[in-house]
């Protein structure tokens, strides 16, 4: 069977994916949070011709429980791979993260946002590449 330890490089391939996206996904979640009732007119706005219309508060409070978990398991993930050479927390962070992301370009793709859905992609192939180093 596979072991972190076997492989230092993958170590640090894990780390760094796990530090990334905890702060990506912790900013994003605290600032929708913190600024609920901008990002709210935001999506209201976003999603004014789109057959998401009127389920804006639904779709807000649901990426920012996906975020702010991605965000919280990654950091567990972090921690429990600098401190433990372990990788489960960082799995199930990697899973959540690519269920947000997915989230977010279905939403994207929906309101025609084609500019901002390909933004998206570029987190998402960095969740894949840390999804296929993490399950070695």
């Amino acid at each position: 069977m596979y072991s972190i330890l076997s492989y230092p490089g993958l170590l640090w391939v894990n780390m760094f994916v796990a530090v990334f996206l905890a702060i990506l996904f912790l900013q994003s979640g605290i600032d929708k949070v913190i600024n609920r009732k901008d990002e709210l007119s935001f999506l209201k706005q976003h999603f004014a011709n789109s057959p998401l219309k009127n389920m804006e508060g639904l779709l807000l409070t649901t990426l920012t429980i996906f975020e702010l978990t991605a965000g919280v398991f990654n950091a567990l993930g972090f921690l429990q791979l600098v401190f433990a050479k372990e990788k489960h927390f960082a799995q199930i962070g990697l899973i959540i993260a690519a269920l947000s992301l997915t989230s977010l370009f279905f939403g994207q793709r929906i309101s025609k946002d084609y500019a901002g859905s390909a933004t998206i992609v570029t987190y998402f192939i960095l969740v894949i590449v840390g999804m296929y180093f993490a399950f070695l």
